[in-house]
């Protein structure tokens, strides 16, 4: 593949699960990755396990922490002074078991690495995406994130369905208002999502991002992916699919083509509702 052709790409949460096995298909199509981990050393053997696959030349390691603004500068100073650009941006999860206990700390948490985290390093990476001639965004999500998971007539779940109003300020407002009232014992009486409550919010509210990040970038591809239920760590190795298999899917929408539609919120392979 020529210099000219050449397509890179930055894998969050990559040292493990289904980051991992994303970085991998990512670059057994030739594309050159950038895996990341908050955890350098682990990272580091992630990196090195996929160097023993036959992937050396096609895979680096650069340390991330989502949720720090200066880690995230320093990833994109990285890219920008190795590649020039990116094409490719997948988010995939660090740790979402922190949404599932439910304390109001580790609530707290989630939302900051699994929304505000990907903010943070979608804005550090997006002058570098918009060099390309076919960006692309990808941020894994989770089923559980639909709008079904909230109280019908809810008021969150009224804000998120008002698709032409959306902005991130009205997600900012309803992310303070669950942790309020989670703080304040009343998140079930005002309708939010029951268990595990912090993550399925988090998942909807990375959804919406989705939504206004597509429509803020119309040339962009920017879509958001439940890739099924994997066995993972996450899940405790109970899921239905491998890690190969959950990374199909993101991996698919990392490649579509220029002119796909963008804005989708996807079950696998099928588009399904928010």
């Amino acid at each position: 593949m020529g210099e000219a052709t050449e397509r890179y790409a930055v894998v969050t949460g990559a040292n493990k699960g289904i980051g991992l096995e994303i970085v991998r298909q990512l670059a057994s199509a030739g594309i050159k990755v950038v895996l990341t981990a908050r955890n350098e050393e682990r990272g580091l053997q992630a990196l090195q396990t996929l160097q023993a696959s036959g992937l050396s030349h096609l895979v680096l390691f650069h340390q991330l922490d989502v949720a720090d603004a200066t880690s995230a500068a320093s990833l994109a100073h990285f890219i920008k002074s190795k590649f020039g650009k990116l094409d490719i941006l997948a988010i995939s999860e660090d740790d979402g078991r922190k949404g599932i206990t439910q304390t109001y700390e580790l609530a707290k948490e989630c939302l900051q690495i699994n929304y505000y985290g990907a903010k943070i390093t979608i804005e550090s990476l997006m002058p570098l995406l918009q060099l390309s001639d076919s960006p692309r965004i990808v941020n894994v999500s989770s089923f559980m994130g639909q709008l079904e998971s909230f109280t019908k007539g809810s008021w969150a779940r009224g804000v998120f369905s008002d698709v032409d109003n959306l902005s991130e300020e009205k997600v900012d407002e309803i992310l303070k208002e669950f942790l309020r009232d989670f703080q304040e014992g009343s998140f079930e009486s005002k309708g939010w999502p029951r268990y595990p409550s912090a993550y399925i919010v988090s998942k909807a509210a990375m959804n919406a991002y989705t939504r206004i990040l597509a429509k803020k970038y119309p040339s962009f591809c920017i879509n958001s992916v439940c890739p099924g239920y994997v066995k993972t760590q996450l899940t405790a190795n109970t899921g239905f699919l491998t890690a190969e298999e959950g990374a199909a899917s993101p991996v698919r929408l990392a490649l579509l083509p220029n002119g796909s539609p963008s804005g989708l919120f996807y079950s696998q392979s099928d588009v399904a509702s928010f």
